[in-house]
């Protein structure tokens, strides 16, 4: 513990550990704490952790994750050593390569992060049921203090962070608060492998100070609106005139207002209330090939539909996006004619939607799909004429050019059962092989959105 500093920081209402043995070791006593207690937990560097805990030999040195320092493409992540260069996510591969040339370059596995993902926010429900996990290195709980458990919400966080680094080997920031916002604020107020407790009652004196780009919700383009203003601070846009911020922010300037004074209420959104479920990625070469495109977003949509199944969803609208090498990006989708789970059956739209966003020889960068619109998993699926389709002419009569819905289901229960026990890389449809070392790894992988 740094006395001096926490001395400082206890002013303000809050405090930061480094290390939750040395706090337990020293008797530090916690503030009483009553209400709400929110947790957000944030995976340090995760994709670059993960690659430095498989490969020990990296540990210490600068890595980063997607991209190719040779090619196009943009950084998925990058471990601390690199972002000491000046490295960080989104930025292109080439720049990244000119700041870090000894930088180590790993293509991403996104079916070991999610493995170890899945372990870690099983650490948390095992403190909690209300988790909501918005990506895969991030996740919001509620550990509020209840007649049934007394235990503080420090202790428990002090906990989870524990068990995060002793038994997964990866390190994580936490930051405490009552609200939502400003636990997320918090969590990113000392990396790596921080914890930052705002106690109820100091929320604003935590938040006045600062910088309006702190606040979740304030992009780059709010940022001028309000600057030219005069609002720089949290505290200036808490005390802003309501036509301000009408302006900037429509009919969310209420709720921008509530999140910079501390007084957010959104609650925890608990995984069967997911609304959407998406899989994108970027390419190190621009796709400018129809075929290439297609297999791209069919290997998207399968990993899609299986997220569906393995949550009990099925969806009622899918979607895709597109960013163009421009940086432009366009959008569509489509409403299914029943809910569905099954790639197989789905994959004819993706051709529609294609056609309404895509012109043959424009340079593709990024691409991603949706599933939305859920049904409980007891709805069901009817056969309808599209896989009834039969050829006409001398092969009349033939079987359906998409396989009967018990053959598809079969095929899908038997590539679910590989991936489950051999890894999600196991087994793949040929589309997937189109593009096969050409994408940077997901740019994003949420749960809810």
């Amino acid at each position: 513990m740094r006395t001096m500093a926490n001395e400082a920081r206890a002013a303000q209402g809050m405090h930061r550990e480094r290390e939750a043995a040395d706090a337990s070791a020293q008797g530090f006593l916690h503030r009483p704490w009553e209400g709400r207690a929110i947790m957000l937990l944030d995976l340090d560097a995760f994709f670059a952790s993960v690659e430095q805990l498989d490969h020990p030999e990296w540990r210490g040195k600068p890595v980063i994750v997607g991209g190719d320092a040779r090619r196009h493409g943009v950084v998925s992540t990058c471990s601390y050593e690199a972002r000491a260069f000046g490295v960080h996510s989104a930025m292109p591969a080439s720049a990244a390569a000119k700041l870090c040339p000894d930088a180590i370059w790993a293509p991403g596995r996104h079916g070991r992060y999610r493995e170890l993902s899945d372990q870690i926010m099983t650490m948390i429900r095992d403190e909690t049921p209300y988790v909501e996990q918005v990506s895969v290195d991030e996740a919001f709980a509620d550990i509020s203090p209840s007649r049934v458990n007394t235990e503080h919400p420090v202790a428990v966080a002090e906990r989870i962070q524990k068990r995060v680094r002793e038994e997964v080997g990866l390190t994580c920031s936490i930051g405490l608060g009552t609200t939502k916002s400003v636990a997320k604020i918090a969590s990113d107020m000392d990396k790596p492998h921080g914890l930052t407790v705002v106690y109820p009652g100091s929320e604003q004196s935590f938040l006045f100070p600062l910088p309006i780009k702190k606040l979740s919700g304030v992009g780059a383009s709010a940022q001028a609106k309000l600057g030219a203003a005069g609002i720089r601070t949290l505290k200036d846009l808490a005390e802003a005139e309501e036509e301000v911020l009408a302006s900037v922010f429509g009919i969310r300037a209420a709720m921008m207002r509530a999140r910079a004074r501390g007084e957010e209420a959104s609650e925890i959104v608990m995984e069967r209330d997911v609304k959407s479920i998406s899989h994108e990625t970027t390419f190190a070469e621009v796709l400018t090939e129809r075929e290439d495109i297609h297999g791209s977003l069919t290997t998207l949509l399968g990993k899609v539909a299986r997220r569906l199944r393995k949550k009990q969803l099925k969806a009622r609208t899918l979607a895709i996006k597109i960013r163009f090498e421009d940086r432009s990006l366009r959008n569509a989708q489509c409403a299914l004619d029943q809910p569905n789970d099954d790639e197989i059956a789905l994959a004819v739209h993706i051709d529609e939607l294609l056609d309404k966003v895509w012109r043959p020889n424009e340079p593709v960068r990024l691409l991603g799909v949706r599933a939305s619109g859920f049904a409980p998993p007891s709805a069901e699926v009817e056969q309808t004429a599209l896989f009834q389709l039969e050829a006409e002419g001398e092969d009349a009569g033939a079987q359906p050019i998409i396989p009967s819905e018990e053959k598809r289901r079969g095929l899908i229960n038997a590539t679910d059962a590989l991936k489950d026990r051999f890894g999600e890389d196991a087994v793949f449809f040929g589309a997937a092989l189109r593009n096969s070392g050409n994408d940077t790894g997901p740019v994003s992988d949420h749960l809810p959105e």
